[in-house]
């Protein structure tokens, strides 16, 4: 009597980007962190006291602030946004929710799209409300655009909320992801060139430096406070950044899992 083996099932058909998804998750998103004030303000407000913050560590000494301020105004809401979001995002696995929407016709492109999408709207508030503390507060002087510094601290904020979305996919508690900050933000933040400049560091660190998307943010911060026109150098370091962020977040979504093993 022979017996026939059940064919095993087709592969679920990968689901294409789809505008209404991602904007659906997006609001689902948003209407959390409604309910969750602390989180907005830690993302919204924290750059803000960091900047006031150092503003007065520096109080005899203005030209520092000018010095350091602007790279600062990347550095912190890229920082603040990895934190959030990526333990939010953990949060969301661990409690079934992920698993539960990748249950319905919801691709993971669509969940990490929405996320992003989310968290960027939240991005661009607190982007906005630090650069405009630091120029018209804090008295930060910058040759260029106030508006191109905008760009790059938004940018910088998005950069951190894919970094988030991504690691948030390898860690298995909210400790955990806060354990991913010394691995993937400090390196990055003592070779970007804040504490010295990159071509003054023994070549290999400066070679490391140069693939790291954080050097460009803090360079392209750093052409803004000091030429009055848009640079090509600018120009490369928002499209390395920007590139940087897209690339993260087709990994994101390359690795996302449906729940915490």
């Amino acid at each position: 009597m022979s017996t026939t083996t059940a064919p095993a099932p087709p592969p679920a058909p990968t689901r294409a980007l789809k505008a209404s998804r991602t904007t659906a998750t997006a609001a689902r998103v948003l209407r959390q962190l409604a309910h969750d004030p602390r989180t907005i303000a830690l993302m919204i407000l924290i750059p803000c006291v960091m900047l006031l913050l150092l503003r007065y560590v520096f109080d005899g000494s203005p030209r520092t602030f000018d010095t350091i301020g602007a790279s600062l105004l990347g550095i912190f809401p890229l920082v603040t946004m990895f934190l959030v979001t990526s333990i939010a995002t953990l949060r969301e696995r661990t409690s079934g929710t992920l698993e539960r929407l990748l249950a319905l016709p919801l691709g993971k492109g669509d969940l990490i799209a929405g996320y992003a999408l989310a968290f960027g709207t939240l991005a661009i508030i607190q982007s906005a409300l630090a650069t405009a503390l630091a120029l018209w507060a804090l008295g930060l002087d910058v040759t260029g655009s106030p508006w191109l510094l905008l760009l790059v601290a938004l940018l910088d904020a998005l950069l951190g909320t894919a970094l988030g979305l991504f690691v948030s996919a390898f860690a298995a508690s909210e400790f955990q992801a806060v354990q991913f900050m010394p691995a993937v933000i400090f390196p990055q933040l003592l070779l970007c060139g804040l504490f010295t400049p990159r071509d003054a560091m023994h070549p290999v660190l400066e070679a490391i430096s140069g693939v790291l998307p954080m050097s460009y943010a803090v360079d392209g911060m750093n052409q803004v406070l000091r030429h009055t026109d848009m640079t090509a150098d600018f120009v490369r370091d928002i499209l390395i950044v920007a590139g940087s962020a897209l690339l993260v977040l087709t990994l994101g979504a390359a690795t996302l899992r449906r729940r915490t093993p």
